[in-house]
């Protein structure tokens, strides 16, 4: 029998061989939508973006844009090569990511980075100072996460993070792989000191084989030290797993469940499903992805009653196709009180505003994911019984669970990427989003990354 998909829509993506642009469409086969796309060069390329029909009908969101009130550069060769940001793109920054270098203690299998290959020399503070007044310049603050790399290898760490507070970002979080936070305890200390909101710590399971596929030796035992010295000097965690099918797929409730434990030192986990740029070990089969909702039910299917599916719901900032969260109350006896709700669109909704969209989730991240010292804690009064008990807590004890898709040459659609709300700052002091700045061919080759 002769199977022929249903076309969803069209859109526009990238040949994975040349990053030429080409024309694409969404299908769906069976229960599976699939992004398929033909190159004139270099044939037809179909990847599984969703799997699950029913979910992906209802969790598409319209927005009204929000374009960039002055753009850094024009229009003239089409997205994703006109990326500054330019005219046509559709959202906000809400999070800006500064690489602040490319060097690594460690030289993991897997980095969307491709890090400590042949680093170029670290930007000195002044080319920081102008990312910093460029972003104040394009964007007014937005939430600032200095990145790598491997942050921490540079001494001046906090001396970033302070110039940061000093121009007038109140949310700055390091993404970082821990080990130096877990080999001295006092450097978390400075780094509080020094204005640090969070740290977005790289915690890919509850195992050490886990690391060891995934970062090329056992390191649960430091990820743990980390957390603890985080926690004895006020630093919010965020635990930053990487799924891989095959490696740590069984252990997204473990995590979960390992992040409450150190709650609410630790206040969400956000799960990445393995995107196919940078570095990696093999060219993917669709066996070797994980969709958004693979990954929403396996947090509900493991969990065992302990988060429900309703209580995970589309981003209000990004593409809602790019991700999920799940924000809650951590009660006392270790139950998860939700106060998100995914509502199913219908075909008459009326689309939210990009803008509003993106100032909500710098909010809600600057809100949430903060260092527990920053919280304004809540006044007293007559007791409620257990809405009292939840009102206080939703103070000191909120946690997220929430996930992203990253967009690799195979599964990039460009509809998606215009709609982007996380930025990297190139050296040149543009700002391009995140999944075209590290968009690599199929042998390696990258539009941005290491070209400016």
């Amino acid at each position: 029998m002769i199977d022929f998909p249903e076309v969803l829509s069209t859109t526009e993506s990238v040949c994975p061989e040349c990053l030429g642009i080409v024309a694409a469409e969404r299908v769906l086969r069976g229960d599976v939508v699939y992004l398929r796309k033909t190159c004139p060069a270099h044939g037809v390329f179909e990847t599984a973006v969703w799997r699950g029909a029913e979910s992906y009908a209802g969790w598409v969101r319209p927005k009204v844009p929000a374009y960039p009130e002055r753009p850094g550069t024009a229009v003239a060769h089409g997205c994703p090569y006109d990326c500054g940001l330019c005219s046509d793109h559709r959202q906000q920054t809400c999070t800006a990511l500064l690489e602040i270098t490319q060097r690594c203690n460690l030289r993991c299998p897997v980095c969307f980075a491709d890090a400590a290959h042949q680093p170029p020399p670290d930007p000195d503070m002044a080319t920081i100072e102008g990312w910093y007044r460029m972003l104040l310049a394009s964007n007014g603050p937005c939430n600032v996460q200095l990145s790598g790399g491997e942050p921490t290898v540079r001494r001046d760490l906090p001396d970033i993070i302070r110039l940061g507070r000093e121009l007038g970002f109140d949310f700055i979080q390091v993404n970082t792989n821990g080990l130096r936070l877990a080999e001295d305890p006092s450097y978390a200390a400075v780094l509080r000191a020094a204005g640090l909101s969070s740290v977005f710590l790289q915690f890919d399971g509850t195992e050490d084989a886990v690391f060891e596929a995934l970062r090329g030796r056992p390191l649960l035992n430091q990820k743990i030290a980390a957390i603890e010295n985080c926690a004895a000097n006020d630093i919010g965690v965020i635990l930053v797993p990487v799924l891989k099918p095959g490696v740590n797929d069984y252990n997204v409730a473990d995590i979960i469940r390992f992040a409450l434990r150190y709650a609410p030192a630790v206040r969400g986990v956000h799960f990445q499903p393995i995107s196919y740029f940078g570095r990696y070990p093999v060219e993917p089969a669709d066996a070797d992805r994980l969709t958004i909702p693979d990954v929403m039910r396996l947090v509900v299917a493991q969990s065992e009653g302990l988060v429900a599916a309703g209580a995970l719901a589309p981003g209000g900032c990004e593409n809602a196709l790019c991700s999920f969260h799940g924000n809650f109350v951590l009660m006392p006896d270790g139950r998860l009180v939700p106060w998100s709700k995914n509502e199913p669109q219908s075909c008459g909704c009326q689309p939210a505003n990009a803008a509003e969209g993106a100032a909500k989730a710098r909010a809600f991240v600057a809100t949430n994911w903060i260092a527990l010292g920053d919280v304004v804690p809540v006044s007293s009064g007559p007791s409620l019984g257990e809405w009292d008990v939840l009102l206080q807590r939703a103070k000191t004890h909120t946690f997220f669970i929430s996930g992203m898709a990253f967009q690799d040459a195979w599964t990039l659609d460009l509809e998606r990427l215009r709609d982007c709300c996380i930025h990297t700052v190139s050296p040149d002091g543009r700002l391009i989003p995140f999944c075209a700045y590290n968009l690599t061919d199929r042998n390696g080759r990258a539009l941005y990354r290491g070209h400016n």
